[in-house]
């Protein structure tokens, strides 16, 4: 089953990071094909016609397309091993709405941190924190946000965590402040091999959000 799997990817994706935490959580082997997204490969434009985005999980030749959609395709394809998601239908359901909670809000929201200045972006700090803190409350007093153990929403917001040096560098604010209880639960993420190997070094990636800042035109 592990023969033929290959990851295209760009190394500072929190949307790739999901993907190499779910197969190293799983122990798949695979082959990584970093990407140029200034200019995109042959392979990838034939992988994901759609979108033409990365990440591009590919399995025996067929393309799986969009993190969350992949990371759920691991786990159910790798069942025996390191389950991510519950087998509890509610809990299962209740795990997918905050995945996607992740999904539509933290990537825009952190985004506009570093793309405005002022009041705008103020505002934009604001529903940063506020989502995060929304995150704090659903995490509660649990050591990840399946329970005890590791899962599927731990998989989709802990590679935002290696991010967030950079949103705070370009705000000037504190997270960690603001969330203590979060940024815990994402130093006991960092504990675990599969995480600590799969996020982008923080400092890497404020480096690479400057030279997005200059290409953008923003100073």
């Amino acid at each position: 089953m592990e023969g033929g799997v290959v990851l295209l990817d760009f190394w500072p994706s929190m949307f790739g990071m999901r993907v190499r935490i779910a197969l190293a959580e799983k122990e798949i082997k695979y082959e990584y094909i970093e990407q140029d997204l200034r200019n995109k490969s042959d392979l990838l434009l034939q992988m994901n016609p759609v979108h033409k985005k990365i990440p591009v999980l590919v399995h025996n030749g067929k393309p799986i397309c969009e993190s969350l959609v992949q990371v759920q395709y691991i786990d159910e394809v790798w069942k025996n091993q390191a389950p991510l998601l519950p087998a509890d239908p509610y809990k299962r359901a209740t795990a997918r709405f905050w995945a996607d909670f992740v999904d539509k809000k933290m990537y825009d929201s952190g985004s506009r941190v570093w793309k405005t200045k002022g009041e705008e972006q103020e505002a934009a700090k604001k529903e940063f924190i506020g989502n995060l803190k929304l995150l704090e409350g659903e995490l509660g007093d649990n050591l990840y946000f399946g329970g005890d153990g590791f899962g599927y929403v731990d998989v989709a917001l802990v590679p935002f965590y290696c991010w967030f040096y950079a949103y705070e560098q370009c705000g000037n604010f504190s997270i960690e402040a603001e969330c203590p209880k979060l940024i815990a639960w994402a130093k006991r993420c960092m504990q675990k091999e599969s995480v600590a190997k799969s996020l982008a070094d923080p400092e890497k990636v404020y480096g690479f959000l400057l030279q997005l800042k200059k290409a953008y035109g923003i100073e």
